[in-house]
């Protein structure tokens, strides 16, 4: 890291700039996380419309297990790779984490669809696999099957609506941005 010598005038003086090599590695890395982490919500509301809709029980007790199995992980290590590098770029270069309003929200949805993933869908994972495995015994418990269509839905819809905000960079400055 090096430190910025010359501050353009308007512009917030910042302790230390990401070199450009490590920018573009950062920059990468954030774009292929946000990637995979899109891919993998659309292949759980696949998973999920195939829980709801197959004829077989066969594939429809899979769904539900391979939800169960591989869901979280690996959303999670997308979703917390994009704070991370978003974190990193933020800090060290001149869009800042909080001082323009397009970062701050990819910022917080981020936080909150991270934070999602560990308190309400990760504890729910052992009992859609007792379901998708009663579905084969017949002896399904009791749960609302119907909800799992919200986690890919709302994922999507936010992550959707990041990359917009990372391409259209709309509303200009918070408040404290312009210090």
């Amino acid at each position: 890291m090096r430190r910025r010598t010359h501050v353009q005038p308007g512009a917030r003086q910042q302790g230390w700039s990401l070199p450009r090599p490590w920018r573009r590695v950062w920059l990468v890395c954030h774009i292929v996380a946000a990637g995979a982490w899109i891919g993998i919500d659309v292949i759980v509301a696949v998973l999920v419309l195939v829980g709801w809709f197959a004829d077989d029980l066969g594939q429809r007790s899979l769904a539900y297990r391979a939800l169960a199995q591989f869901t979280v992980a690996p959303m999670l290590a997308a979703g917390l790779t994009c704070l991370l590098s978003g974190v990193l770029l933020g800090l060290g270069t001149k869009w800042g984490l909080l001082r323009y309003w397009w970062v701050a929200v990819k910022l917080g949805l981020n936080v909150v669809l991270c934070t999602v993933m560990v308190t309400v869908l990760a504890p729910g994972m052992p009992d859609l696999d007792r379901y998708g495995a009663g579905l084969l015994t017949g002896a399904t418990p009791d749960l609302r099957i119907a909800s799992m269509f919200f986690p890919p839905a709302v994922s999507l819809t936010a992550l959707t609506f990041a990359v917009i905000l990372a391409v259209a960079k709309p509303w200009g400055l918070t408040r404290g941005g312009d210090k």
